[in-house]
C-alpha cells in the first residue's frame, strides 16, 4: 500500500510543480522514471519498518523512535543509490516508515490497523521530536531548522508528531466525500491536492521562495477552488498552467505531495487486520 501510495501521487497529472507523467515541474534532476525506481526501492524496506515495529510492540512509544532510525537512514540510502543522489522521495520514507512501524505495533497488541489508531501510534511515537529536532540553536541550521526558528513552522516532524493531524482533518475527508460521491480517483485526488495546497504551510515552498513563494501558491490553488476546482471543465487548464507557472519561478508543493500520498494510503486500509507471526 506504501508503494501503490507513492505511485498514485508521482502518475497524478497534472501536479502544478510537481514531478508527473507531463513533465518534471520544478525538479531538474529528476523524472517519474526516477520516482518510480525510487519507489520500488523503498518499497522493498517497507516490511521491515512492519517488522521493526512488531518487534517494538512492548517497549514504550518513545523509544521506539531511536531504533527505527538505522533502517530509516538505510532505506534512504537505498533510494539514493537507484536516484543517483537525488531526493526523491525523502519525505515519503519518513512518513510510510514511520506509519508501517506503527502498523507493526499496533499488530502486535492485537489492535486494528485503522486510521485513527495509525494517527495516536504514530503520535505517540513522535512525541516531542520537534522540540528536540528543531528548537535547539546551533551555528549551522539545516534548512527545516531555519524554518522552524524564523517563521515557526514544523514540517514533516509536526505532522508526525500530530499524527497527520492535516490528513485527518483536511484531506482525507475531502478524498473520501468526493470518492464518495462519484468522482473517479483522479479528480478526488487533483481536487484534494489544490485543497493541500491552498492551506498547508509547505516547507518545501518556504525553502524554494520564502513566505512570498507559499503565498503565491496558496492563493493559485485557492483561486481554481473558488472557480469550481475539479468541478469545472477548465481545470486541467488552469493546473496545467499554473504547473507551467510554478516550474517558471522554481516552485514545487513537495510537502503537499507527501500528505496527499499518506491520505490515499490512510483512504485504503483495510477495515479490519488480522495479527502475523514476525
Amino acid at each position: 500500500m506504501a508503494y501503490d501510495a507513492m505511485m498514485e501521487e508521482v502518475l497524478l497529472t497534472p501536479k502544478p510543480g510537481l514531478v508527473d507523467q507531463r513533465n518534471s515541474g520544478a525538479h531538474r534532476d529528476m523524472d517519474k522514471e526516477t520516482f518510480k525506481r525510487s519507489a520500488l526501492a523503498i518499497a522493498d524496506y517497507m516490511p521491515e519498518f512492519v517488522r521493526a515495529g512488531y518487534t517494538l510492540g512492548h517497549i514504550a512509544p518513545q523509544l521506539v523512535l531511536p531504533q527505527l532510525r538505522s533502517l530509516g537512514i538505510a532505506c534512504e540510502r537505498a533510494m539514493f543509490q537507484t536516484t543517483d543522489g537525488v531526493n526523491t522521495h525523502k519525505g515519503a520514507v519518513f512518513a510510510f516508515g514511520l506509519l508501517c512501524a506503527a502498523a507493526g505495533r499496533l499488530l502486535a497488541g492485537k489492535k486494528t490497523v485503522a486510521v485513527m489508531n495509525l494517527s495516536n501510534e504514530v503520535a505517540a511515537i513522535c512525541q516531542g521530536m520537534v522540540e528536540r529536532e528543531l528548537g535547539h540553536n546551533r551555528q549551522r541550521l539545516t534548512a527545516g531548522e531555519r524554518i522552524y526558528h524564523t517563521y515557526g513552522f514544523t514540517g514533516a516532524r509536526g505532522e508526525a508528531e500530530s499524527g497527520f493531524l492535516t490528513v485527518l482533518e483536511l484531506s482525507l475527508p475531502t478524498y473520501l466525500t468526493y470518492r464518495q460521491a462519484g468522482w473517479d480517483n483522479e479528480s478526488s485526488l487533483l481536487q484534494t491536492l489544490l485543497l493541500l495546497m491552498s492551506c498547508n504551510s509547505d516547507t518545501n515552498l518556504v525553502s524554494r521562495g520564502g513566505l512570498e513563494g507559499l503565498e503565491y501558491v496558496k492563493n493559485a490553488a485557492r483561486d481554481i477552488l473558488l472557480l469550481g476546482g475539479c468541478k469545472h471543465h477548465q481545470s486541467i487548464q488552469w493546473m496545467t498552467e499554473l504547473d507551467e507557472d510554478l516550474i517558471d519561478k522554481n516552485l514545487s508543493p513537495g510537502g503537499s505531495a507527501d500528505l496527499l500520498a499518506v491520505t490515499w494510503f490512510l483512504a485504503h486500509l483495510p477495515e479490519e487486520s488480522a495479527c502475523f507471526d514476525a
